[in-house]
C-alpha cells in the first residue's frame, strides 16, 4: 500500500514529495494514519516485522519466495500472494540487476562553461556559491529522479525537483525553488556537472537572468 510506504519513508524524505512521487493527497495519508487499525492490519504489521527481520538476516537478498519458505518454516500460517502483497507494498525486495540510467549525459554539442570553482569548496558566506546535480530513487513506482540545489556555505538544500523523467525541465523547478527561496544577490556561482540538463539553453538564460554565473565540471554532492 502507498501509504505504508510514506510512512516507512517519512523519515528519509518530506511527506509532501514522497506524496507527491506516490500520487496520493497529503490529507489522505494523515487521515489514513489517523485511523484505527484493524485485526487484519495488526495481523499484517506483525507479519511485516517477520517479512523483514527475515530478509535483513538475508543481506536483502531474500525475494518473496525465499521469505515465503522461511516464513513456513518458523511455523507461520500465511498464503504466498500475503508475503508477496506486504513485501510490495513496502519495498521489501531482494536484490536483482536493475536498469540503471546514467543522469549524466556529457556527450551532447551545448556549450559548456569553464570551471571556475576548480575543487575549491570552502565558502565563506551564504549564496556566494550554489551546486547542483541529479540522483535516483527507486521507488515501488520505478526509477524517480532528484535534482538538488545546495548552498555550498552551510551544504543547505535551498532547491529541489522530482520527476519520473530525467528533462532539462527537472533542473529548470530545482532552479526556480531556489530562486523564489533565496533571491540570491547578482554574481552567485552555479556549479554542476556537465550533463545535458545542465548545459541546456533554457537552464542558461534562466541563470543569467538572475545574474548567476553557470560553471561546469564533475561534481558530486
Amino acid at each position: 500500500m502507498r501509504f505504508r510506504f510514506i510512512k516507512a519513508e517519512k523519515g528519509n524524505y518530506p511527506v509532501v514529495v514522497l506524496c507527491r512521487v506516490m500520487n496520493v493527497a497529503k490529507s489522505g495519508f494523515y487521515a489514513w494514519l489517523k485511523r484505527g487499525k484493524s485485526e487484519h492490519a495488526k495481523r499484517d504489521e506483525r507479519l511485516l516485522d517477520k517479512i523483514k527481520r527475515i530478509h535483513r538476516a538475508s543481506h536483502r537478498r531474500y525475494g518473496s519466495p525465499r521469505v515465503y519458505d522461511d516464513l513456513r518454516l518458523d511455523g507461520e500460517r500465511v498464503g504466498k500472494k500475503r508475503v508477496e502483497r506486504l513485501m510490495r507494498d513496502n519495498g521489501v525486495v531482494g536484490k536483482r540487476r536493475r536498469k540503471f540510467t546514467c543522469t549524466t549525459d556529457s556527450d551532447h554539442e551545448k556549450k559548456v562553461a569553464p570551471n571556475l570553482l576548480k575543487q575549491q569548496f570552502d565558502v565563506d558566506r551564504p549564496d556566494a556559491v550554489w551546486v547542483s546535480d541529479i540522483t535516483q530513487l527507486w521507488t515501488p513506482e520505478g526509477w524517480w529522479y532528484l535534482a538538488v540545489v545546495l548552498d555550498l556555505f552551510a551544504r543547505f538544500v535551498v532547491g529541489w525537483a522530482m520527476s519520473s523523467r530525467i528533462k532539462r525541465q527537472l533542473v529548470l523547478d530545482a532552479v526556480k525553488m531556489a530562486l523564489m527561496r533565496r533571491q540570491p544577490d547578482s554574481g552567485l556561482i552555479f556549479h554542476s556537472d556537465r550533463g545535458s540538463q545542465y548545459a541546456a539553453d533554457d537552464t542558461e538564460k534562466l541563470l543569467t537572468k538572475n545574474g548567476i554565473i553557470p560553471k561546469h565540471s564533475h561534481i558530486e554532492i
